[in-house]
């Protein structure tokens, strides 16, 4: 049996659920800054940032955004009309329907992604350090196998970060 969420706990995710969304809420504003709504942008994101070995199709964005199919399909009858992205029948299927970046689609994508990246550099640590104050809270007592485990890595990793600064 576990025992109660302590305070500590409760803050500690408090404070990461915060910092998730302020994160959140900054990358929103800065695809509106870029002329790109939210939606549009994590989709070019998506497109742009698929795993090695994974088509762009309409399922697979679906289900990488967590949005129903048909709200995909939307969104990406906007990009085209913008001219950021077209859509492209599989060769072999031509039921699939390949999405891919047009250059100015790879250019507004560029341009928010480039500033995310350099805020994570500069602020990314505070969202580590509300991860990691989550993490180091006691243990209870069934999870302490699996806790020695994921400690060592942890402890590694603070050493590192500690470095870095």
């Amino acid at each position: 049996m576990s025992g109660e969420t302590t305070t500590e706990e409760y803050r500690a995710l408090a404070e990461l659920r915060c910092r998730i969304r302020h994160f959140l809420g900054e990358g929103d504003a800065a695809a509106r800054a870029a002329g790109l709504e939210p939606q549009q942008y994590l989709l070019l994101l998506m497109i742009r940032g698929l795993p090695e070995g994974k088509e762009a199709t309409i399922r697979t964005l679906a289900e990488r955004l967590a949005l129903k199919h048909h709200s995909v399909v939307e969104l990406i009858d906007r990009l085209e009309t913008h001219g950021y992205a077209r859509r492209t029948r599989g060769r072999d299927d031509r039921r699939r329907v390949l999405v891919s970046l047009l250059p100015r689609g790879e250019r507004m994508l560029e341009e928010v992604v480039r500033q995310r990246i350099n805020e994570l550099r500069s602020y990314g640590h505070e969202l580590v350090r509300a991860i990691d104050q989550l993490l180091d809270q006691p243990l209870k007592p069934e999870s302490h196998n699996r806790a020695k485990k994921l400690s060592m890595n942890r402890r590694e990793k603070r050493a590192y970060h500690s470095r870095q600064n």
